[in-house]
Parts: structure tokens; sequence; C-alpha cells
């Protein structure tokens, strides 16, 4: 009645709200008055803003962003919701929750480190290439001699597309020699042998792919097969007939190869596929893939925390109506998409809101990961917002993208109010 309480209450709130304004509402108005500045502090009306939609760069960190709000949280919130599901029926569920969860340990900074590295070009170093390119020469074979062409006096021509081809035709009984150069040592077949000149057959064409180099000048016979020179271990020869493939073998360890009668008057034929640069996976890092890249390493990090978030949910959703739901004859898919997952409705929301809003800052992966040939195409606003402000000095630009992250997170705040004053009068 005497005011005392409010004004006891207005004393402890003082201390928070000189906070609140020091840190929050002073910060807000500076950069909103400082975005109708140019660089060298005159006025300059929304001329800062006009620029920020007509610079290429600052289009492109607008469009990610979008791309990054978008993908990014939906992605996340999914896979912890299914990983939240899953471990329910999991005997070690706990240790898979705490797997999980260990990248939320990680620093942004050291998770950007680590996918630097898994993103590596080269299958020997990058984890993601290593395990792609094995997928791929799992069910596409991987070529042993992507250099191999022929010497100046060979028997062989270029057919056109990476294959050669005899001169001459060739006759059954009659060995052929097929020799090629330029595979270094260290990348021949592991069954390479000595190779050796090809054995007469009656009615076959036999013959010799090799390596014709001897190291040492003058050493070595041109088109014979000479001691320390290896055979083209598996090796593909074709015999081409009017354009059309009559026979085809591969050769033994030491070069030494047979085709039937039907080869016989053919011309032989090195296809392109032995020739073809062996396979060294995707350019995670390159300008198509990069956001993409980035995102994946931002999932792996937050899906434990959706996953964590939703678990708890899931804790708190009556288990009478799952078990009701499966008596009425639902399967476990029907169960999960019309029963667990609308009852999980507001916490799901909560992941994704939050998602969205961290998002939208998203800054420390971006700077990390993609390297200075693809920076520019996976920018987004708040790398933009440090560019404009430290690297390019102009405070005003800054300030107009501060301020448009400040307008682009507005909504969303206002839909997560909106959801919990909802949820408080329920």
């Amino acid at each position: 009645m005497t005011g005392t309480r409010r004004t006891v209450a207005a004393l402890f709130l003082l201390p928070a709200l000189v906070l609140l304004g020091a840190l929050v509402l002073y910060p807000i108005g500076y950069s909103v008055l400082r975005s109708f500045f140019d660089k060298a502090g005159d006025f300059t009306g929304f001329g800062n803003y006009r620029t920020m939609f007509e610079d290429d760069g600052i289009r492109t960190a607008v469009k990610n962003t979008a791309f990054w709000v978008v993908l990014a949280p939906i992605v996340t919130t999914a896979l912890g919701l299914v990983f939240a599901v899953l471990t329910e029926r999991v005997r070690w569920g706990t240790a898979f929750k705490l797997v999980i969860f260990m990248p939320m340990a990680i620093s942004m900074l050291a998770a950007g480190i680590i996918f630097r590295l898994v993103y590596e070009s080269d299958p020997d170093r990058g984890v993601a290439n290593a395990v792609w390119v094995g997928v791929h020469d799992t069910f596409v074979e991987s070529s042993s001699f992507p250099n191999g062409h022929p010497g100046a006096r060979s028997p062989l021509k270029d057919a056109g597309g990476g294959a050669f081809i005899t001169r001459e035709p060739v006759r059954a009984g009659q060995p052929v020699a097929l020799p090629l150069t330029g595979v270094p040592p260290d990348q021949m077949p592991d069954g390479a042998e000595s190779a050796r000149p090809a054995a007469a057959e009656p009615g076959k064409v036999t013959g010799t792919a090799w390596q014709d180099f001897t190291r040492g000048k003058g050493r070595g016979k041109v088109n014979a097969p000479d001691a320390v020179e290896l055979g083209y271990s598996g090796i593909r020869i074709e015999a081409v007939k009017d354009g059309e493939v009559v026979a085809s073998t591969k050769a033994a360890g030491d070069g030494t190869f047979a085709l039937p009668k039907e080869a016989d008057g053919a011309l032989l034929r090195y296809p392109a596929s032995n020739f073809r640069e062996p396979y060294n996976g995707v350019k995670w890092l390159g300008p198509t893939l990069i956001t993409p890249a980035v995102i994946g390493s931002y999932v792996w990090m937050w899906a434990g925390f959706a996953m964590v978030l939703i678990a708890a949910g899931l804790a708190g959703v009556p288990r009478e109506l799952l078990e009701a739901a499966r008596v009425d004859g639902a399967s476990e898919w029907q169960v999960f998409r019309r029963v667990t997952v609308p009852l999980l409705g507001p916490v799901l929301a909560v992941v994704l809101v939050t998602l969205m809003i961290n998002v939208m800052k998203i800054f420390d992966l971006v700077f990390v990961i993609p390297p200075g040939s693809s920076k520019d195409d996976a920018n987004v606003l708040a790398l933009q917002l440090y560019t404009s402000a430290f690297t390019d000095r102009d405070a005003g630009v800054a300030s107009a993208i501060a301020v448009l992250l400040f307008l682009l997170v507005i909504p969303v705040m206002l839909f997560n109010v909106r959801r919990m004053r909802r949820e408080g009068r329920r």
C-alpha cells in the first residue's frame, strides 16, 4: 500500500537492468545508429543497406545463411529424434547417448580443425574420402596403369579416348609384343612378375604385355621383354574386328596372355579403362559442396544436444498411450508417426527454434573449415560481419549486417514467446 515493496523490487532489479542496458540495449542502439554512417563517419542514410544488398559477397552470405537456417536445424532435430527413440530400445543406450553427446564438449574451433582434416582431398589423409574411395573401389575396379603409354617405336598406336591398338592385325600361332612405358615401379600391381616372351600356341593368339623400360642408358632391348622388366599383371586386352570386340582377356603376373581363335586376324587393343586416373574421391572443400560439408560438421556437434532434449521429453510421454495404440493394431511406424511425434511436438519446437537462432550466428566452423579458395562460397552473415568490420574496416556496413541479423532473429524469438505463452495457458 505504501509502495515500499515496489521500491525494494526496483532496487533489487536495478543492477540487472544496468547490466542489461550496458551489454544489450546500448550495443543494439549504437549498431542501429552506426549503420547510417559510412566508413569515414559521414552520414549516408540507408547507403550501407543498399551496399549490403548490392555486394556479391554479402548476397552470397545471405543466401548461405538462409540455406543454413532451413537445412541444419531440420537435419539435426531429425537425427536427434531418431537417436532418442532408438536408444530406448538399445541395451547400451546410455553409453550410446554419451558417445553422441561427447562432441558438445568440443569447442567450435576444435571441431572446425578436426573436420578440416576429415575433408582433406587426399584419401590417405582425409577420412571422408578414404571411406568414399573405399566404397567406390569396391564396386568400380580401379586402374593400376594410369600413366601407361606406348613408346616411340612401339607396335601400338593411339586409338582415341585413351585406348591404344596394334598397327597391324595379329595371327594365331605368332606371339605378339604389346610393350608400354610410363608406370612408376612403385605403382606396378602387387602381382607383377618378371616379364617373359609368350610361347606360340596353335589356334591361339598369345603375347606379352609389360613395362618396356630398363634403368640405365643403352640397357635392355626395345620391344622385347628383359629379365628386369615387369609384366602388366591384370591389364585387359581386347581383340577387335570391324569395330566390335570378339574376345578379351587379362594378362598373367608375367604379362603373358592368350586369346582364342576368334582373335585371329583382329587388332589387339588396350581399352581406356586400363589407363583412367585412379578415383580420388569428392572435393568436399570445393566451391560446390563446401556449405553442405560445413553443415555436416555442425550436425555432428549438435545432434547430441537435440537427442538429449528430445529424450527428456520422450521420458514424459505416457506409456499407456503407446501400448494402447499397439493393442489397437498400429505398427511401430504408425505409433511413432501418429502418437510419439505429436506428443513430442512442444519439445521438437523448442529444439528447432533454438537451433535456428544458433545457426543464424554461426561463425567458427565457417571461419576454420573452408580453404582460401572456397571461403567466399561458404560465406555467412556472421563471418561477413567480421570481415567487414575487421578486414575491410567498414563499421557502417558491419553495423548494417548486425541490424539485419537482429531483424532476422526477431520473428523466431516472437514465435518462441508465443509458443511458451500457449504452453503456459494449458
